[in-house]
This record gives C-alpha cells, sequence and structure tokens, in this order.
C-alpha cells in the first residue's frame, strides 16, 4: 500500500447504517469514505465514479442484491476488494459472496478497531476471513447450494485442478483444511519458505484471489467434500 488514504465505499440499504460505518472511518486517518449506496445497482454506479479500494458490502438488499453485485464488481473492477457486511455469522448469503470472490465477511456489529484492521487488510491484498471459518462455511451450506454439475473423483475431472502441479495439489487440500503455513510445513514436512512459494504459485495458476477462496475452490471442484454433518468448529477473524 501507499500512503494514501484507503478509499471505502459503505453499500446498504439502511441509510443509518450507512451512516453508522462512515462515522466510525472517520475516526481513521488513513481511511476515507468516498461514497454510499443503498442497493447492488447504485453500488456499481458508485464504483465506477468513486474507484473505491475496498467496499463495505450488505448481501440483503433490495434489486441486485450484494451477492450479484459482488459477482460484478470482481468481474469489472478487479483491483476492488469486498468485505461483505452480514447481519447473521455464517450466513448462507455471505458464503455465496464469497463464491462470487468477495475477500472476507464481517457481522454488522463489528467493533470499529476490527472494521478498521479488516479494510486494511484487505486493501493489503490479505483475506479477512480465515480458512477455517469458510471451511465451516462451506461443511454448514454446501450441500444445500448449487455445485458442480456431477461429482468428481478427489476432483481429478476437473480442468482447473490440471494447472497443478501433484505437489500444488497435495498443498491446495492442505490449505483447504484451514491450516497456517507453519502447520502446512509440518504436514507435508516443508520449510515455510517452500510452502509460501506453492501457495504464490498456485493461486495465480487458479485465477485466485487469496486462500479463502482457495478454500472455496477446493470444496467446488470436489478436491475435498464436506464434512458429514457439518463442522461446527469456530475461529475469529
Amino acid at each position: 500500500m501507499t500512503d494514501s488514504p484507503i478509499k471505502v465505499l459503505v453499500v446498504d440499504d439502511q441509510a443509518l447504517m450507512r451512516k453508522g460505518f462512515a462515522l466510525m472511518l472517520a475516526a481513521e486517518p488513513d481511511l476515507v469514505v468516498v461514497g454510499e449506496a443503498g442497493d447492488g445497482e447504485a453500488a456499481l454506479k458508485a464504483i465506477a465514479t468513486a474507484k473505491p479500494d475496498v467496499v463495505l458490502m450488505d448481501v440483503r438488499m433490495p434489486g441486485m442484491n450484494g451477492i450479484e453485485a459482488t459477482t460484478r464488481a470482481v468481474r469489472d473492477y478487479p483491483a476492488v476488494k469486498i468485505i461483505v457486511l452480514t447481519t447473521f455469522d455464517l450466513d448462507e448469503y455471505a458464503f455465496a459472496a464469497l463464491k462470487a470472490g468477495a475477500s472476507g465477511f464481517l457481522l454488522k456489529d463489528v467493533p470499529p478497531e476490527e472494521l478498521a484492521h479488516a479494510i486494511r487488510a484487505v486493501a493489503g491484498g490479505d483475506a479477512i476471513l480465515s480458512p477455517r471459518i469458510a471451511r465451516t462455511m462451506i461443511d454448514l451450506f454446501a450441500p444445500a447450494l448449487p455445485g458442480p454439475d456431477a461429482p468428481r473423483p478427489q476432483g481429478a475431472a476437473d480442468p482447473r485442478l490440471a494447472r497443478l502441479t501433484e505437489r500444488e495439489i497435495e498443498v491446495l487440500k492442505v490449505i483447504a483444511e484451514g491450516l497456517s503455513n507453519a502447520e502446512i510445513a509440518q504436514r507435508l514436512f516443508l520449510s515455510e519458505a517452500t510452502v509460501k512459494t506453492h501457495i504464490s504459485r498456485i493461486l495465480p495458476k487458479l485465477g485466485l484471489r487469496d486462500r479463502t477462496q482457495a478454500v472455496v475452490l477446493a470444496y467446488e471442484t470436489g478436491l475435498v467434500t464436506p464434512s458429514v454433518g457439518g463442522s461446527r468448529e469456530r475461529e475469529g477473524v
């Protein structure tokens, strides 16, 4: 990141909620709210004109919802990072937004310091949803959501995975378990530096933004499958 303020767009169908987030961010010298929008269509127009670095995106809005808006924003403005706002923890709408390309999600009652930290992290290229939470969401909701057209044994038939080496496939499977670089290194008997190198190659090969998207893709392709009954392990951001 540069020393320039991080530009933030706030999208929510409730005006009081938008104002509340704007007031929270106004206290941060390195963050500036460059616009507000009340629905997905207005959000896309605001992204085009205000050119924010980060968008705080509500998912449940009338008209174009946050999922469709996230899908189009990621497609048309790939440099923009999306943080999904939701009222419900482990929300299936938030999961759908992750599949659409969001970099993470936050509850709307997030403390000001956590919100500011999340915006800075996403603007710097990190995901703010831990892979463990992404895996938990997938375990809970993936069976009820549209998936691949047909089951695939260990994802072998998915052409996206053909871009990876055998070792990279192995690393991707372990990423999907939500392990840290140190834990992956220990599991696969590698150095942390080697793990980082593998991940830095895996993400661009698959056209992914971050590790959270890697977890989603691993499930989507059938490389790994949801736990029976769903995992309820929880972890903070």
